[in-house]
């Protein structure tokens, strides 16, 4: 049998299961849409939600059936996501081209070991159509570079993320993006997201750490 996904979230039944898949950005094709299909019919899934985060939900199968499933999906499953909007590509509002740097931070960073697990906004413009002010880290893209920003949450403790930095190149955003991961897996408590590690050390300290 297979090894049931680590990410697996037992259902209000008690007897089966949900995993979340994540197309990179949000992005699917038309031949990957079929292979879902194929795979939801296959299996018999009760109920395929769209998350708030960009993520495709498969629910409601029983333990054997996801196990399975889950190896024929044609994305990763787990793992941090990183939402994004369609940016200088197609929207006529975009600043910087969002889906691109998503994507370079989803092979970056998307089955990277953190201290707690991470969401990402990258929105093309300060509309911030990703909600990046409520994401663990953004990026927001603007005439003059990115805008990067920390410790947003939506959940039942919400909070608005904090400015780390502004007028960030593509390289500069990125590098930026290292030094912050390495300084919060150094200092935040195990499972701590990053909303609560900003709560507890204060925005001004960490970039005074950080030498930002």
């Amino acid at each position: 049998m297979a090894t049931l996904p680590a990410s697996a979230l037992l259902q209000r039944d008690k007897k089966t299961y949900q995993i979340r898949i994540t197309p990179p950005c949000g992005v699917v094709t038309a031949d990957e849409l079929r292979q879902l299909a194929e795979v939801a019919d296959k299996y018999e899934v009760p109920l395929l939600k769209i998350t708030s985060g960009q993520r495709i939900a498969l629910i409601g199968l029983e333990e054997e059936e996801m196990a399975n499933a889950a190896e024929e999906v044609p994305f990763r499953i787990g793992g941090h996501y990183i939402q994004a909007c369609p940016g200088t590509d197609w929207c006529k509002m975009g600043q910087r081209d969002s889906t691109g740097f998503a994507t370079t931070l989803n092979e970056k960073i998307g089955t990277l070991a953190t201290a707690a697990k991470i969401k990402v906004g990258v929105s093309g413009c300060p509309i911030s159509c990703a909600e990046c002010h409520i994401r663990d880290i953004g990026f927001i893209g603007t005439k003059n570079g990115w805008t990067m920003v920390i410790g947003g949450n939506s959940a039942s403790r919400p909070r608005i993320a904090d400015t780390l930095a502004e007028k960030l190149s593509d390289e500069e955003a990125l590098a930026l993006l290292d030094r912050f991961l390495a300084h919060y897996n150094e200092t935040a408590k195990k499972k701590q997201r990053v909303a609560r590690y900003v709560e507890e050390h204060g925005i001004e300290a960490i970039r005074e750490a950080m030498g930002v």
